[in-house]
């Protein structure tokens, strides 16, 4: 899962990246400027790579999962897994990876510095959308300001003006969590709609009908791929998985 890219004074732009090891060890990799990679080195949700690792994250940060990644090493491996046969090939993998409840994640990264994880909420009440600063903070305004002038390749990147929050609860709940969504797909989805609608409020509805009516439907099995934001240690939902419930019949 791939995060909306933020902008960077030393890399144009970040995005921090989730994944897993073939055997089944979570990584997070960070920094990569993704859309300033090859064609070649653009892999997609759900895609093996190959990839060479420094032992820690990058600067301070030190959570246990983090790894700094050699950009020019990233290698394709073969084609994203489909969804086909009831999201079989993806199911192989993600089924076989530990579930936990929020409150189960926090209390391990209390324990253990985990910082990355699956949760598998038992109900999601909502998607809240609160307002947000329509532009970047001035520091990164002055940042995109000195590319262009100094004739770097800056290609555009919106903020997003409207910040996306789960509501949920798991079978240990005491009462709802709520963290919020950082998905890529989700800021993307937001950009297209407001072009094609051509309003942010109506963008940001349709979001809300994509991400909880769709994703979160009743028949959908949904689970959250959760990580903390350093350094502030806030959980947020990085992606979701939303595969069809196994054994679901149609009724005539």
């Amino acid at each position: 899962v791939k995060t909306y890219p933020l902008p960077s004074r030393a890399y144009q732009e970040l995005v921090c990246t989730a994944g897993i090891t073939e055997a089944g060890e979570w990584v997070r990799l960070y920094p990569i400027d993704y859309r300033y990679r090859s064609a070649e080195q653009q892999f997609e949700k759900y895609q093996w790579i190959e990839v060479e690792l420094e032992s820690r994250g990058a600067g301070n940060d030190n959570r246990k999962e983090s790894r700094r990644p050699i950009l020019e090493s990233i290698r394709k491996i073969g084609e994203p897994l489909s969804t086909k046969r009831k999201w079989d090939a993806r199911r192989q993998i993600i089924d076989k990876l530990h579930h936990f409840t929020k409150n189960q994640l926090a209390a391990l990264h209390v324990e253990d510095r985990t910082s990355l994880g699956i949760v598998r909420p038992t109900k999601i009440l909502d998607l809240e959308i609160k307002p947000a600063e329509a532009d970047w903070k001035p520091e990164w305004q002055n940042l995109f300001k000195q590319m262009t002038l100094f004739g770097e390749q800056q290609k555009p990147l919106r903020k997003i003006p409207s910040t996306f929050h789960y509501v949920f609860e798991c079978e240990d709940s005491e009462s709802p969590h709520t963290a919020m969504c950082e998905d890529w797909e989700l800021g993307t989805l937001f950009l297209n709609e407001s072009v094609r609608l051509g309003s942010d409020e109506a963008a940001a509805a349709s979001v809300k009908k994509k991400f909880f009516d769709e994703l979160c439907r009743h028949d959908k099995d949904t689970r959250f791929f959760m990580g903390t934001f350093f350094p502030y240690n806030t959980w947020l939902v990085l992606g979701v998985f939303w595969p069809p419930k196994e054994n679901q019949q149609t009724l005539f």
